[in-house]
């Protein structure tokens, strides 16, 4: 099952990722299903999918079900693509061809999905200390830091909310590498982020700002270390 699995996941990326190029994706976003390029596209699909198949025509309903499938998922998110936020229709696209093989997979080797694993403890510890190092990491950064005025800063130029972004990501690496016992990996990533943030606090020459910035910072770490002991700990309890 996962061998077929595999194979199946590399075709779709070869054809989706691999080989198509940007103009491909834009001429097929004009024109939609009049574009040369959308049934080149398909047919990439199908010659992936007859190569790590080897050539194997028992699994003929692969062969018609998936790249039938593909073009049907296309051509709705190009006639969605000016309707639906870009990244959620990305994201809604692949997830809709992962289903679709998991489905072809299920034809030719049947296999159960036991979701129980959910709701078992381990899990929910989990799901609860990636939504506190994310979602409520960031509210209570927020919260903390909005005793300090800093709006004279927020006119220059910088991506739309990428300061949030930059603190998710840094308290998901700081967590991952607490849970899987890589601790230098905490090092390197302060580290890295101080290299980064020195060109900002030696241009802004403000000690306001300077300190802001590493109150941030300092709070941003210490929450994701807090959960990432926090979770390593009542999983003894739960493993007792």
């Amino acid at each position: 099952m996962l061998t077929l699995a595999i194979k199946l996941i590399l075709a779709h990326a070869i054809g989706d990722f691999l080989f198509q190029p940007y103009k491909w994706v834009q001429h097929k976003e004009k024109h939609k299903h009049k574009s040369k390029y959308l049934y080149w596209h398909i047919l990439i699909h199908v010659i992936a999918l007859i190569v790590l198949l080897q050539f194997n025509f028992k699994y003929w309903l692969a062969l018609i079900i998936i790249p039938v499938s593909h073009y049907i998922i296309d051509i709705i998110k190009l006639h969605l693509n000016t309707k639906i936020n870009p990244r959620l229709l990305f994201g809604l696209d692949q997830l809709a061809h992962l289903l679709v093989i998991a489905l072809v997979v299920k034809i030719y080797q049947p296999y159960n999905i036991n979701l129980e694993f959910l709701f078992q403890p381990k899990t929910l510890l989990f799901l609860t200390c990636l939504l506190g190092i994310t979602k409520a990491s960031a509210i209570i950064m927020r919260t903390i830091i909005s005793k300090w005025d800093l709006s004279e800063y927020n006119k220059e130029s910088t991506l739309e909310d990428a300061g949030a972004y930059i603190g998710v990501l840094e308290r998901l690496f700081v967590f991952m590498f607490i849970i899987t016992n890589h601790w230098e990996g905490v090092g390197f990533l302060i580290t890295a982020k101080s290299v980064f943030r020195f060109s900002d606090l030696s241009k802004a020459k403000d000690r306001k700002l300077t300190e802001y910035i590493l109150i941030g910072s300092l709070i941003s770490f210490g929450l994701a270390i807090a959960f990432g002991l926090g979770y390593e700990y009542v999983l003894t309890l739960i493993e007792k």
